[in-house]
Order: structure tokens, then sequence, then C-alpha cells
């Protein structure tokens, strides 16, 4: 079961996801991605409420870095539980997308 918002804010798209992403899930983060990469230059993604993420979650997100890179967006995850930033720790993508533990340092990083 997974939950998804996004809320627009001051100069940003927030994404707030809670639950589980997993194959059957993932495409409404996906879709989340998409609408908030058509409108906005800054993404913020809070992963507070995300229990579980699968391959097909990471996949998600990692198949947006060129789209945004290429459109000039920028995109930063925070709040992750300690296990599921493990599991992207785990693949390297800390070196990839930018992961902040809370949304005041995520927003100093966007604005960077």
């Amino acid at each position: 079961m997974i939950e998804i918002k996004i809320l627009e804010e001051n100069d940003y798209q927030l994404i707030q996801v809670e639950g589980d992403v997993d194959a059957s899930s993932s495409i409404e983060l996906d879709n989340a991605l998409k609408k908030a990469s058509e409108s906005a230059h800054k993404i913020l993604v809070d992963l507070e409420g995300l229990q579980y993420i699968s391959s097909a979650g990471l996949g998600v997100f990692i198949s947006y870095l060129e789209d945004l890179k290429a459109k000039n967006i920028k995109m930063v995850l925070f709040g992750m539980q300690p296990k599921v930033l493990e599991v992207f720790q785990i693949l390297g993508l800390q070196n990839l997308i930018a992961i902040a533990d809370n949304k005041d340092e995520s927003l100093s990083l966007l604005n960077e």
C-alpha cells in the first residue's frame, strides 16, 4: 500500500511518499515524479513515511536522473528511515542523488 501526495510549496514541488514502494506501486511514484518534473525546477521528495523500497522503486528514481539533469531540475530526497537509507547507500545512490536528513537540510541543498 502506498500513498503519494504532491504539494506546491514556494518555488518547489514536494512529493510525500508513505508506505511501501514495490513493483506494483512504483508506477505511482513514477507518475508523481513525471508530473512534478513537467512543471517544477525543484523537487523535494519526503520519504519519512516510506517503510520499504524495492529495486523497482529505486529504478524509478534512477530513471529520472538524466531527464532531470537535462531539464536543469534539482531533486533532493529526505527523511529516509535507516533501513531505507541503507539500501540507497549499499547501491551508492547517495553519489548520484542528493539525500538529506530532514526538510530544512534538503531546502538548503535545493537552493545551493
